[in-house]
This record gives C-alpha cells, sequence and structure tokens, in this order.
C-alpha cells in the first residue's frame, strides 16, 4: 500500500508523490518565541515530527524546516507578540527570543522531538523579505501607503483556495485591527511601518519597519526548500488567514504553485474547552512535566489521530501512561533477556508475528499517518510477546534480535515513544532484583498472602517501581 495524505488544499486523500523521487522538502510553522511553549505546541510538533520520522522509515530523504519567529507575528490588536514578551519581564526583545528559543528546544527534547534540519529565524530574513514585497509591487498585487505595504486580495484571484473563503465573506480586520489606510478591510500588511515607540525596526525601501507575519514563512520555506515544495504543515487555526496568505504571497510573486501537499493538525482541547488563560486551563509544557512523564504525553498525542481534535484530561494521561508502560515493559523484557538467550534462528511464530506486525503497523501510517491504528497493533503484538517470553523454548537469540527490532525500529525510531536506553535507571542486578520480588509477590498471592504481596508492591511504588498486572503476568516500569 502506497502513502496516502489528506491535502487540505484539494480536500482530499492523495497518493503522496515527491516532486524528486526519494527526497521530501518539508515545512512547519514553528512557534512565537515570547513565551514558553505549551500542550498546544506539543501536540503539533509532536505530530510533524512523527510524520518525518515515517518519512525517513519509508526510506525518504527528508529536509525539514521549521521556523523561528521572532518579529512580525501580531495580536489580534495589533500588538506584536515579541513586543508584548519584552514589556511582561522588561527586557529586550531579543532577550526574550533567546530565552524562549532555548527553552523551545528544551522541551522538544524531553517530548523526543527531533531537532529540524533547519530552524530559521524571522529577522535573519529581513532582505530576503524587503525583496519579495519589491516583487509584489511591482507585479501589481501589493501597494504601499505612509511607509506600510499591503497585499491587495481583490488583485489576486485564487486568494481564498485553500480555506474556501470568498473575499466578500472574509471577516475585516482579520489579525490587526482595521486601518482607514488599506484599500481594502481583508487586505493584509506585507511590512509595517514602525511607529516611534516601536522597539524591533528595520530600514527599507518605505522608510524604517518590520514585517507581517504571513510574509515571513512564505520567505523562509522557499528560500531553503524551492518553490514547489511537497509538504507544507501546521495547525488548523492557522489555515486562515495565515497560510492562505502565504500561498497568495508566494505565488502572486513567482507565479508557480507554492507547496503541493498541505497538512493541518487538529486542535488541542482541554476538557473539552479551548485552552486559554482566561479560562484558567492554559498549561505549559513544563508544568505538563511535572505531573506526567515526557513520553506519556508524546504516547498520549499519538493515540489519536493528528487531524482530529485532542481532549486533555488527567484521566486519558493517566491511561496512556499505564498503556506505554505495558509496552515499554515488553520491550524491556525482551532486551534484557537478549544478553544471555541460548544460540538459534528466529521461531517461525515469531518471524510471523513480527511480519504480521509491521505491515499492519504500514498499513495504518500509510493511511494520513493513523498513529492510533499503528499503536494498535503494537498492543497486539504485546500481547503475543509476553506469552513468547513465558515460554523459555522461544526465547532464542533470533527471536529476541527480531522482537528487539521491531519494537526499536516501530515503537522507537517511528513513533519515538522509546526512552533511548530502555534499560537507564535500572540495570544490571536491580532489575534481576525486581523480577525476583515479582515472582516473589506472585507466588505470595499464589499462596493467599495477600498482605505480604501487597507490601512487596507498596515498597517498590515507593522506590519508583511501578507494577502493572495483566492477563499474561506482571510487568514493570519506573514512574
Amino acid at each position: 500500500m502506497s502513502l496516502k495524505v489528506y491535502n487540505s488544499l484539494t480536500r482530499e486523500k492523495e497518493t503522496f508523490v515527491p516532486l524528486h523521487e526519494g527526497r521530501v522538502h518539508m515545512y512547519v510553522c514553528g512557534p512565537t518565541v515570547y513565551m514558553d511553549a505549551h500542550l498546544g505546541h506539543g501536540k503539533t510538533y509532536v505530530n510533524f515530527d512523527t510524520i518525518v520520522r515515517y518519512l525517513r522509515y519509508l526510506g525518504y530523504r527528508v529536509l525539514y524546516v521549521q521556523n523561528i519567529t521572532d518579529v512580525g507575528h501580531m495580536l489580534d490588536s495589533g500588538e506584536d507578540r515579541m513586543l508584548k514578551g519584552a514589556a511582561r519581564e522588561q527586557r529586550q526583545p531579543m532577550e526574550v527570543a533567546e530565552t524562549y528559543t532555548r527553552n523551545y528546544f528544551r522541551d522538544m527534547d524531553q517530548l523526543n522531538v527531533l531537532r529540524p534540519d533547519i530552524s530559521p529565524r524571522a529577522s535573519g530574513h529581513i532582505p530576503e523579505m524587503i525583496e519579495l514585497v519589491k516583487r509584489l509591487i511591482a507585479r501589481g498585487v501589493a501597494y504601499e501607503v505612509n511607509g506600510s505595504v499591503y497585499f491587495d486580495v481583490h488583485a489576486w484571484e485564487d486568494y481564498g483556495k485553500l480555506s474556501g473563503r470568498r473575499i466578500e465573506e472574509l471577516q475585516a480586520g482579520a489579525r490587526v485591527e482595521v486601518l482607514e489606510e488599506k484599500r481594502h478591510p481583508e487586505d493584509f500588511a506585507l511590512w509595517k511601518r514602525a511607529e516611534p515607540e516601536h522597539i524591533m525596526r528595520w530600514p527599507s525601501p518605505w522608510g524604517e519597519g518590520f514585517p507581517g507575519w504571513h510574509l515571513e514563512c512564505s520567505v523562509m520555506s522557499t528560500k531553503y526548500l524551492g518553490q514547489p515544495f511537497d509538504i507544507h504543515g501546521g495547525g488548523v487555526e492557522n489555515k486562515f488567514p495565515h497560510h492562505e496568505s502565504e500561498i497568495a504571497q508566494a505565488e502572486a510573486a513567482h507565479g508557480t504553485a507554492f507547496a503541493r501537499y498541505w497538512l493541518h493538525n487538529g486542535m488541542l482541547m482541554i476538557r473539552g474547552e479551548e485552552m486559554h488563560k482566561s479560562l484558567g486551563n492554559f498549561i505549559t509544557l513544563q508544568q505538563a512535566f511535572e505531573r506526567w512523564d515526557p513520553l506519556t504525553i508524546r504516547f498520549f498525542i499519538l493515540l489519536s489521530h493528528y487531524r482530529g481534535p485532542l481532549d486533555v484530561t488527567e484521566e486519558a494521561l493517566d491511561a496512556a501512561g499505564k498503556g506505554l508502560a505495558r509496552l515499554t515493559a515488553a520491550a524491556r523484557a525482551v532486551r534484557r533477556r537478549l544478553s544471555d538467550a541460548p544460540a538459534g534462528e528466529a521461531a517461525a511464530a515469531v518471524t510471523e508475528l513480527v511480519e504480521t506486525t509491521r505491515a499492519r503497523f504500514e498499513e495504518s501510517m500509510n493511511d494520513d499517518f493513523n498513529t492510533a491504528g499503528a499503536i494498535a497493533a503494537l498492543f497486539d503484538a504485546t500481547r503475543e510477546v509476553n506469552a513468547l517470553l513465558a515460554d523459555e523454548a522461544a526465547l532464542t537469540r533470533g527471536s529476541l534480535e527480531a522482537l528487539d527490532t521491531l519494537y526499536r525500529r516501530l515503537a522507537g525510531d517511528v513513533l519515538g515513544v522509546l526512552p533511548e536506553n530502555l534499560e537507564e535507571g535500572l540495570e544490571g542486578l536491580a532489575a534481576g532484583l525486581v523480577e525476583l520480588l515479582i515472582d516473589l509477590r506472585a507466588e505470595l498471592r499464589r499462596n493467599r498472602q495477600y498482605a505480604q504481596a501487597d507490601a512487596i508492591r507498596n515498597r517498590l511504588a515507593a522506590m519508583g517501581v511501578q507494577l502493572m498486572d495483566g492477563p499474561e503476568g506482571t510487568t514493570w516500569s519506573l514512574s
């Protein structure tokens, strides 16, 4: 089965065919670094990280670009987010940008999100942005007034093709306040005149100012990926006006398609409500990491399809943690048994299990990156793996190597939910002692000595070792 993706531009699921055989050029809108990343950022960048991982698993050479917005992202009120962050903390805007860029990558590292190949900063691409604005003016789709430059949406008949909105339906003043100087309320800023109090400003042919948010992504994506490029990703909340405006600028300037496939991930909700500070449900990633392991959060995100909404509740995250613990425990048990397993080829039953699981996993991922279906395939395999682990005769080195590769490639390399070192934090003798205590607890329970069995469980829990009882036996993980 070939890879199929839902293309927001055509509103259809299409077979993915890259522009250049064996290579994929992909751009995803990055964060505006004026405050710490939140759970919504976690969903977006885990989703697209997994897409990049799977494309590489399929053998594509992926060039992944994700920008850093450190200027020009305007609030609905017309206020620059970076200036808002600087005023909040009484620091220079670039000091704020440096701080939260470092924090962003720290948070992504904890979520096991791979670093992009290129992370361009908006402030480092002002000359290219000015050149694009000049080109748009020359082509008659942009105009200058009082030191600001606006894109004339009425001069570009394709405006609205991504979102499906007609110009007459557009809300006046999207993202910024309506200004009398614009020809039409729907026109958006390419370059903004810097008022005297505006700290972030650059010289331009129209006077000192700063770029518009939409302009930044058009420039940075095409600079490194060319035009057209294969995949443009981002949150569904940015489909209009941000992505719509990116398309208009790039295509009006160069007369060719901008991005060939548009992928949009769904919104994150907190108990059914959109996350917002005014609702008291705003959760930064660092706050979430105090309550749940980052890999648990990553696993929880992947239990839902990337295009759908994700509703965060404590109960759902706790359940995800238990599910991930079962998966990790099986992978850990396989890895531990490898060191002293007897020589031998993989058993036919193991080979069949591995091939069936891999086929089911790829079938799900090839269906528009259905991570929930891929995880279901791994859970079904884990039930059989636990049964095989109970049968010493089945644990030849060949069998264990096949199972270890299955977990490492699918759960580790593609989904990114396994720790890099499965034995980290509890190795060698310590791991063996935990297994011994589990066996002793099982014997106590068989003899109805429940108080003593519970005492073992409680003592292990106090030391950070969580036991999970299931139909195939007891597994453990570090809590």
